[in-house]
């Protein structure tokens, strides 16, 4: 939040800003002597030179402005082209000080990561933040703060480390935008949701932080039984999924793996099927994949990419699936290197799944900038970009 910085006595040869005389502000009083603003609180004496004085009276300025600014100031201008709802707090991002300040008032702090051009940021911010309960719930219980995955701003982390937003999106594995981190009030990670949730999964999981639930349940499976939707209670097939028994070991050059997890009653598994398997640019993709499919609380055995046994709910629950459908990519050693676990559309889909196949994550860490390459290369060949498609 914006500081009151302390006393400032300024004062300079010919002007006074403490004292009032030679007041660059006709008609607005200034403060009385010794109780101006400053991060010092020694007084400082300038040359007698019209350069400095000038200077001098724009700082002032600044300094006062800034004085007036209430405690918990909200955002005025969005930093993106995405527009920031104006109750998100403005602050210098010293995240150890926010972290404080919420505490006072009794809330957690909110951290959302988003970025220029992206539509699941923009569904975010039109859908949920429109929704007057998703907003009381936020606002109530939260203290939100926007970054942008590429700005420049400096960052101060909980563990006191200082670098730009687009360096701490990078150094947190921000892959996909919005991704929204809600913390406890000593800045552990309480759920962090990475992708766009819908309306009823985003209030959920506003539900389990406010509620402090992350000592009694894991988010996993909070998420599990807390959330309804109207969907088939039945798990749709796919040709390509892999049959028993399911040897999830790699060998060297062979296929990657993608694991799909799944539950009954999900709309977006629904989705996922009805128009994400059936994009013929997502079908050319699946044939260079190994595909195993399980749902959550199967108890079906299987050998995991490492090489150990296990069932695929116990498994569900090392890797905390906490979404579906989620696919987790594993490469060609066994290791995991991507996880889908938030509603996208077929473009983007595809372009996760390319990702992997193409070996692009050993040279690019960031899937987004491999999106954006890919949106451009397609765009050169005249094919049509259309990422909520």
């Amino acid at each position: 939040m914006w500081r009151y910085m302390g006393s400032l006595n300024m004062k300079f040869k010919g002007f006074d800003l403490c004292s009032g005389a030679n007041n660059p502000f006709p008609g607005k009083a200034l403060p009385p002597k010794n109780c101006c603003l400053d991060v010092t609180g020694r007084r400082v004496e300038f040359p007698a030179s019209d350069i400095y004085e000038r200077l001098m009276r724009l700082l002032f300025l600044l300094l006062w402005t800034i004085a007036q600014v209430p405690a918990a100031q909200a955002q005025a201008v969005a930093p993106y082209a995405i527009d920031i709802p104006k109750w998100f707090a403005e602050t210098f991002l010293d995240f150890r000080e926010d972290l404080r300040d919420a505490a006072r008032q009794g809330k957690r702090v909110l951290v959302y990561f988003g970025q220029d051009g992206c539509p699941y940021c923009t569904e975010l911010m039109q859908t949920s933040f429109t929704q007057p309960r998703i907003v009381d719930k936020t606002r109530r219980n939260f203290v939100a703060i926007a970054l942008n995955v590429w700005g420049d701003r400096e960052v101060t982390w909980i563990d006191g480390k200082v670098e730009r937003e687009k360096d701490f999106a990078k150094r947190m594995k921000v892959q996909f935008t919005p991704t929204l981190f809600l913390l406890d009030e000593k800045g552990g990670m309480a759920a962090r949701l990475n992708g766009y949730y819908p309306p009823h999964r985003m209030e959920a999981a506003l539900d389990y932080v406010a509620g402090r639930l992350e000592k009694k349940q894991s988010f996993a499976d909070y998420m599990r039984t807390s959330v309804k939707e109207a969907a088939s209670e039945t798990l749709h097939d796919e040709p390509f999924f892999m049959k028993p028994p399911y040897i999830l070991t790699r060998k060297p050059r062979g296929k990657p793996l993608a694991v799909v997890f799944e539950a009954r009653s999900c709309s977006g598994c629904d989705e996922m099927h009805r128009e994400g398997f059936q994009r013929p640019a997502v079908a050319k993709q699946l044939a260079q994949f190994d595909v195993a499919r399980f749902a959550l609380g199967e108890r079906t055995e299987l050998i995991r990419p490492d090489g150990r046994k296990t069932s695929a709910d116990a498994w569900a629950r090392e890797l905390k699936i906490a979404y579906t459908p989620t696919i987790v990519f594993f490469g060609e050693t066994g290791r995991e290197v991507l996880r889908v676990e938030a509603y996208v559309r077929p473009f983007h889909l595809a372009a996760s799944f390319d990702y992997v196949s193409s070996g692009a994550y050993r040279k690019e860490p960031s899937l987004q900038r491999f999106i954006q390459s890919r949106a451009e290369q397609m765009r050169e060949r005249g094919q049509p970009v259309d990422l909520w498609k």
